[in-house]
């Protein structure tokens, strides 16, 4: 009799964890791979202890279980109720217009390294310098802007 427990409950933790793989921890981890060594586990317990019959059939039953799982799971619409459908689309400085020019002064108030920040006017926004270090407090000057990012160098009088 307890023979049968252990297997029915490796088994039974083994189906557990390759469906939390498949649903919760997506990749090859270490549930799923826990997951197929209780599986492996009860089905060679089920040979040693039982037979060669009984082996095979406690084989079917859990390959069968398995992906009737799986096949049920996909069916039902489980996996889509955690899916994440919604999808990140916005850029930097995208949010509000920037009223900077190519050309135009502004003093760095973070270190550029290479991006940071630096305040043109009133406004302050995320500039990127061209792998030049620029210290905190130094001039810079506007040398491009492309696609909601400006580019900038130090400011040379």
């Amino acid at each position: 009799m307890l023979e049968w427990l252990s297997v029915i409950l490796l088994i039974a933790v083994a189906l557990i964890l390759i469906v939390a793989e498949l649903i919760f921890v997506p990749g090859t981890t270490l549930v799923g791979l826990i997951g197929v060594a209780c599986m492996v586990l009860g089905i060679y317990l089920s040979f040693d202890y039982f037979g060669s019959d009984t082996g095979w059939i406690v084989l079917g039953i859990s390959s069968i279980s398995g992906f009737a799982i799986v096949v049920y799971g996909l069916r039902s619409g489980a996996w889509e109720k955690l899916a994440l459908k919604n999808k990140n689309k916005s850029h930097v400085n995208e949010d509000f217009p920037v009223d900077v020019e190519i050309g135009q002064v502004g003093k760095a108030m973070s270190t550029l390294r290479p991006v940071g920040k630096a305040e043109f006017g009133s406004q302050v926004v995320e500039v990127q310098s061209l792998g030049n270090y620029v210290k905190t407090g130094e001039q810079v000057q506007v040398i491009n802007l492309k696609d909601n990012k400006i580019f900038v160098e130090p400011y040379n009088r």
